[in-house]
C-alpha cells in the first residue's frame, strides 16, 4: 500500500483529492471560527459582568449542519460535493435560488491545488505533508482576515509548535534554525508594532500579523524570514496603493496583512532557497 502511494502520480492524484474535500472543511473553518470567538467573547464580557450568557444555538465546526444561509435549507451530501456540486448547482441553492459565493469552489480549488502540488514537489514523505497541512493553515487564515482581520491564536499557535515538531529531524531547516526563526518573526514585526506606535499614535498591524510570522519563521527557519517579509511588504504596499487610487479604501482603512504573509511563505516554501540565493548572488 505504502508502495502504491510512494508512485508520484498516485500520491499527487489522492493529494489533490483529499485537498478537495479538506477544502470544504476549511471554508466551515473561515465562516464559524470567527462567530465562535465572537460568541466566546460574549460569554466572557457577560461573566465578568455577573450575567448570565446570552442564549443562542450551538455552534461549533460540525454543528449545525451546513445549510443556505438565505433560506436555511440543509445542505444534503449530494449538494456538499467538493467543486463538483457548485458546478452543478450553477452556483444557487436548490431551494430557493440564491447565489453560493464564489469563494467557496475557489476555495476547494486553491486546496486541492495546493495539495497536489505540495505532493509533487516534495515527493511522498513528511515534507510534503507538512507542506499540506501548512499550506492548508495559510488558506484558512487568509480567508479569515480578509473576512475579520483577525488572525486566530487556535490556526496560528499551533501552527507554530508543529512547524518546530517537523524540525526536531530537519524537515525544512535544522531545529536550532527554526527556534530562532520563531523569535525572530515575532521579534521583527513587534518591533515594527511598536516603532510604527511610538511615532504616530497608531496601530499599523495586529498581534495576529506577529505570532502567523513566528509560525512561518518556525516551519522555514530565519532565513526565510527577509525573503518572506520582503515580498509580503511589496504585495501589501502595491495593493493598498491600488486601493486608495480607486477610491474602495481611505487612507485610515486598514488593510489585512496576513494574506500577504501567508502568500509570502508559501513562496518562501517552495521556492525560499533558490530566491534567496539568487538576490544574493546579484551582491
Amino acid at each position: 500500500m505504502i508502495a502504491l502511494f510512494a508512485d508520484p502520480v498516485v500520491f499527487t492524484t489522492a493529494a489533490g483529492l483529499l485537498g478537495l474535500i479538506v477544502g470544504s472543511f476549511l471554508n466551515v473553518v473561515i465562516h464559524r471560527l470567527p462567530l465562535m470567538m465572537e460568541r466566546d467573547w460574549q460569554c466572557q464580557c457577560a461573566e465578568l459582568r455577573g450575567e448570565a450568557a446570552p442564549p443562542a444555538e450551538p455552534l461549533s465546526l460540525s454543528q449545525p449542519r451546513s445549510r443556505c444561509p438565505h433560506c436555511g435549507h440543509p445542505i444534503s451530501a449530494l449538494e456538499n460535493i467538493p467543486l463538483l456540486s457548485w458546478l452543478l448547482l450553477r452556483g444557487r441553492c436548490s431551494a430557493c435560488g440564491a447565489g453560493i459565493a464564489l469563494r467557496y469552489p475557489l476555495v476547494e480549488t486553491a486546496s486541492g491545488l495546493l495539495a497536489a502540488f505540495a505532493a509533487w514537489h516534495f515527493g511522498f514523505g513528511w515534507a510534503a505533508a507538512g507542506a499540506i497541512v501548512f499550506g492548508w493553515a495559510m488558506i484558512a487564515l487568509t480567508g479569515i482576515d480578509f473576512d475579520t482581520q483577525l488572525l486566530p491564536d487556535s490556526i496560528t499557535l499551533p501552527l507554530l509548535w508543529l512547524g518546530l515538531a517537523f524540525n526536531l529531524f530537519g524537515t525544512y531547516t535544522s531545529l536550532a534554525s527554526a527556534v530562532i526563526g520563531a523569535m525572530a518573526g515575532y521579534l521583527s514585526l513587534w518591533s515594527v508594532y511598536w516603532g510604527f506606535k511610538l511615532a504616530t499614535g497608531k496601530e499599523g498591524m495586529g498581534y495576529g500579523d506577529f505570532k502567523l510570522l513566528a509560525a512561518i519563521g518556525a516551519w522555514l527557519g530565519w532565513q526565510a524570514l527577509p525573503l518572506t517579509i520582503l515580498f509580503s511588504s511589496l504585495v501589501g504596499a502595491v495593493v493598498g496603493i491600488v486601493l486608495i487610487v480607486a477610491a474602495r479604501h481611505g487612507r485610515n482603512v486598514p488593510i489585512p496583512f496576513g494574506p500577504y504573509l501567508a502568500a509570502a511563505g508559501l513562496l518562501a516554501l517552495f521556492w525560499g532557497r533558490p530566491l534567496t540565493q539568487s538576490y544574493l548572488g546579484l551582491f
